[in-house]
């Protein structure tokens, strides 16, 4: 039977591998693939554009990571994530969403064993840490889904996520 150490190891190995390895990885690649314009489409004001999903997991990594996890201040404006019209350059997305990894990265790889079961407040919620890793994981990988989504329906072209990977 595995012991604590062993799957806080497993844990935070899965969560780094879903995270960034995974995720991060389409999300780069699906802005690389878009112009400025294409990025803050949206197909009606009810929809989000990838810019405003780009925004808004900043906005929540920073949040449940950063804070959560790390101790940092809360200066979440969440609404703000969705209402964005601006047309932010790609290059400034980009350069937001691998800092606000970067950060968590370092959060994530310095939680001690300990950190997993303790419970704090996050938003309006009382979580875990273990909650918290498997929340954001979670969070991320739906809207890395919506990402890729409209990626492909505004380029037409496979986004190629599994190209020289052998699956059966």
């Amino acid at each position: 039977m595995p012991n604590a150490t062993q799957i806080h190891t497993a844990l935070i190995q899965e969560v780094d591998h879903r995270l960034f390895d995974e995720s991060l990885t389409r999300i780069l690649e699906c802005l690389e693939k878009l112009t400025d314009e294409q990025i803050w489409w949206r197909p009606n004001e009810s929809s989000n554009s990838i810019g405003n999903l780009v925004l808004h997991l900043c906005g929540n990594v920073r949040q449940w990571i950063g804070t959560g996890l790390g101790n940092l201040p809360d200066t979440r404006k969440r609404q703000t994530e969705f209402d964005e019209r601006r047309q932010i350059e790609r290059d400034v997305l980009v350069s937001e969403l691998v800092s606000t990894m970067s950060m968590a990265k370092s959060v994530i790889s310095n939680l001690p064993e300990n950190e997993l079961l303790t419970s704090r407040p996050v938003q309006t919620f009382k979580e875990t840490g273990m909650s918290i890793l498997i929340h954001v994981t979670e969070h991320f990988s739906y809207h890395t889904g919506q990402i890729a989504y409209i990626t492909k329906l505004l380029s037409g072209k496979s986004l190629s996520f599994y190209e020289g990977v052998v699956l059966e």
